[in-house]
């Protein structure tokens, strides 16, 4: 069997293997980089389509290239970033258990799935009103001009952010499935986590505005509640299947 002769391997031979998977995994995003940057034209005009009306400046000689960096690595890493889910889960493959091997292969297409889906929300939803208080507000003492810099780190922080954030429904199922927690105890917990949610909403917001930051704690109480509900879903497929009394073959 494959899972005790990994048990076996030696400290060097798990140095060896993390040494090669880290060299694959900075291969791949070189590459999905360097595609990132035959396309970066059209990134671009993805992540400034938002500012459409507002000019975007740079005042030092080096800002443009630092963003257009910045930007095409971070594109490269997203591209790249099931390979690298790929890479971790096949290192500690190994050493989880049957049960836990099956949860975490049923969670990962939808951890892309959630991830997408709240960076679909974050720039269709949330970006533009960010934007449009931030840009409007105040031109009756000054008009905005916006370096693209500053415009770029705030774009991809609500996005990646908010991404994050609709995993949220996922971790709850995976942690039920292993019997961490309860659809209960994260039912108690929900008063905490509604404080949390206006925190975050608080910090991913770089607006002092309170609508766009109920924009974003209102889908973080929404996916906590569906975290609860899913929980309860598995309590009750775990306790079927314990119920199921064992046949001889």
């Amino acid at each position: 069997m494959a899972a005790p002769e990994q048990n076996k391997m030696t400290l060097i031979g798990h140095l060896q293997e993390l040494r090669n998977r880290l060299l694959r995994s900075v291969l791949v995003v070189v590459i999905t980089t360097i595609i990132s940057f035959l396309f970066a034209n059209q990134i671009f005009h993805i992540l400034t389509k938002p500012a459409a009306g507002y000019p975007l400046i740079y005042i030092d000689m080096t800002e443009m290239f630092s963003v257009y960096m910045q930007v095409c690595i971070a594109t490269g890493i997203a591209l790249a970033m099931p390979y690298l889910v790929y890479q971790v889960i096949m290192y500690i493959f190994p050493a989880l258990t049957k049960p836990e091997r099956k949860y975490i292969l049923i969670a990962i297409p939808w951890i892309f799935l959630m991830f997408i889906g709240g960076v679909v929300f974050s720039y269709f939803i949330l970006v533009p009103p960010g934007l449009q208080f931030l840009f409007t507000f105040g031109t009756g003492i000054a008009n905005p001009q916006i370096r693209i810099g500053s415009y770029i780190a705030v774009i991809l922080r609500i996005v990646l952010a908010t991404g994050v954030i609709f995993e949220l429904p996922v971790i709850c199922a995976f942690l039920a499935r292993l019997g961490l927690v309860t659809s209960e105890w994260l039912a108690n917990k929900r008063k905490f986590a509604f404080i949390l949610a206006f925190i975050g909403g608080a910090i991913i917001t770089p607006t002092g505005d309170p609508v766009n930051q109920v924009l974003v704690a209102g889908p973080i109480i929404v996916l906590y509640e569906m975290g609860i509900w899913i929980a309860k879903i598995v309590q009750q497929r775990r306790s079927k299947l314990a119920t199921i009394p064992l046949t001889a073959p």
